[in-house]
């Protein structure tokens, strides 16, 4: 479980995110909401280290996130960026990097990292392409070999930013369909998401950002019924009988 207590962030002399409080549970999918510039990701850089807290405290599995040594972190929480180079290398390589946390000095993996980088590529159906050059995958499968790259460095937590981006529709859904199962397999996984009805449809809990404050952290039903996912985007958010979420534009 990842915890954050009262916490402010920013750059320069100015605040992104004040005084946000909320947890996000082990066995759930987490999803930061809120326009462009309320300050999810910059919430999400102060989670992963890469940001300080000005004031509050950020709690990884009932400890500080400060009092962890850089490996010690690296095997608890892993953290999927929006984007990042694509190396020239295969993905069993790429999935292996995974391990780095765990490794000595002579960087030999055990059979256990073994065993780990496999199960994490038949955990997300990479298995086949282990051979692969990730060059050669599309984006929705380097998606899905980042996150198997995730889940061999083990621990607790997954931190992603917009994981979605510049997907297709069929991709987006399935790696959705993907962390879902990944957070029922008792992992915390909080990303950061801006299609609205997906976030809606997918997350078990929604933390709503706007103008830089925590607005509400609740299930779907439970925040929509408030209103404020409405008056935050300005739009309307309906629920279709069967259950999917969608939005009208107000006006």
């Amino acid at each position: 479980m990842i915890e954050l207590q009262h916490v402010s962030a920013g750059y320069g002399a100015q605040d992104v995110v004040r005084d946000v409080s909320f947890a996000a549970p082990n066995g759930q999918l987490t999803a930061l909401i809120g326009p462009n510039g309320s300050g999810k990701t910059t919430l999400l850089r102060a989670m992963t280290r890469t940001l300080p807290c000005r004031s509050g405290n950020i709690l990884l599995d009932d400890r500080s996130i400060a009092s962890y040594g850089r490996k010690e972190f690296a095997r608890t929480a892993a953290f999927m960026p929006q984007s990042r180079p694509v190396p020239g290398i295969t993905v069993r390589a790429l999935v292996a990097h995974g391990r780095f946390p765990y490794l000595g000095f002579s960087r030999r993996m055990t059979a256990q990292d073994t065993a780990a980088v496999e199960q994490a590529m038949r955990r997300t159906g990479t298995l086949d392409w282990a051979n692969r050059d990730v060059r050669a995958l599309s984006g929705g499968e380097r998606q899905r070999v980042y996150l198997a790259m995730a889940l061999a460095q083990g621990g607790t937590t997954i931190l992603l930013d917009e994981p979605g981006a510049f997907l297709d529709v069929r991709a987006q859904f399935e790696l959705l369909d993907l962390l879902r199962s990944v957070a029922a397999g008792g992992k915390a996984v909080v990303l950061v998401m801006h299609e609205l009805p997906q976030a809606m449809q997918y997350a078990d809990r929604i933390a709503l950002l706007g103008g830089g404050r925590l607005l509400g952290c609740d299930t779907s039903a439970a925040l929509a019924a408030t209103g404020a996912v409405d008056r935050v985007f300005g739009v309307r958010l309906c629920r279709a009988p069967d259950g999917v979420w969608y939005v009208k534009a107000e006006g």
